[in-house]
């Protein structure tokens, strides 16, 4: 794994030829060393297009809704069965015209078919449970800081991980956006023909009993917002409360004038770990007392258009 996440400290070096020439007559005074650390947006001001990576139209799902358009990235680096499978359903319109039929208040968003009968087509109704992988292969930019749930976590390729070396296994966390395959009780009754993504705060014990797929790279104010059901576990418990979705489908599969262009920072480069370390310790002035501790969950994986060169909004 790759070294932990923590920007060296800086010091001014001191020279005393410097100041030496500060008291000769004539001598033009040196520029002021910054001492004061970068903000998150200071940082991807900063960043060079080489930072930045495209999504890619394969793996990218557009959710249509009627208040509009929802990116996600599929994740099958972690999940490759349950991707294919997903491509697969969305290739033929399994989820087209089905609904948004669960929103949990600080939980879970989830969207299939309440009655489980619609035709598969050429997917698969189940597929067998990916909750963890091998460590192996894996160059994860591994936080510093301590989690509760997993002796490491960090990043690979923009997505939240967690990992236990001593075991050789890595897995997908439950951030805010992540996208997981609902299932019943037995471990191999999921396969992605119900989708949720977290909506609350991290159900990180969820971790390793779900497999993730994704996560939510754009239009999660869509989801968040839903009206929560008053039926158990927050499903609608009348057709009309729920949202229907207008279709799911690749980006590849749509027009490329019709797609939305969207590129996201790297998590593999220099400026990715200053912009955790500027994410560790807040020193933008509203902010008293730096925390100087991260969460795996509490690192937004800054978005913006491809053909803007600007990132998409200041992080919070």
């Amino acid at each position: 794994m790759s070294p932990p996440l923590r920007a060296p400290s800086i010091r001014p070096a001191a020279c005393a030829g410097l100041a030496l020439a500060l008291l000769l007559p004539g001598a033009t005074p040196a520029a002021e060393p910054r001492t004061k650390p970068l903000t998150g947006a200071e940082v991807l001001a900063a960043s060079t297009a080489a930072d930045w990576r495209a999504l890619d139209p394969a793996n990218t799902l557009y959710l249509e809704l009627p208040a509009g358009r929802v990116v996600i990235e599929l994740a099958p680096q972690f999940a490759p069965h349950h991707v294919a499978n997903v491509q697969a359903l969305a290739r033929g319109h399994y989820f087209d015209g089905l609904w948004i039929m669960r929103a949990q208040d600080n939980y879970v968003v989830q969207w299939g078919d309440p009655d489980g009968k619609k035709p598969v087509g050429a997917a698969h109704r189940t597929v067998g449970a990916e909750f963890e992988r091998t460590l192996r292969g894996l160059s994860v930019a591994r936080l510093a800081d301590p989690d509760t749930y997993a002796p490491e976590v960090g990043f690979v390729d923009t997505f939240p991980v967690a990992a236990d070396p001593a075991i050789g296994r890595a897995w997908l966390v439950h951030c805010y956006g992540m996208l997981g395959a609902g299932r019943d009780n037995d471990v191999d009754s999921g396969g992605g023909t119900e989708l949720y993504v977290v909506i609350g705060q991290a159900p990180r014990h969820l971790d390793r009993n779900v497999t993730l797929l994704g996560r939510v790279v754009s239009g999660m104010e869509l989801l968040s917002v839903m009206p929560r059901g008053s039926g158990t576990l927050g499903f609608y418990e009348h057709a009309e409360q729920r949202t229907p979705i207008k279709s799911l489908q690749l980006a590849a599969d749509v027009p490329a004038a019709q797609r939305t262009e969207l590129e996201v920072l790297r998590t593999d480069t220099p400026t990715f770990l200053s912009f955790v370390e500027a994410r560790r310790s807040r020193h933008e002035e509203w902010f008293k007392v730096p925390a100087g501790r991260l969460d795996v969950c509490n690192v937004p994986i800054p978005v913006r258009p491809r053909s803007n060169g600007g990132a998409k909004a200041t992080p919070k």
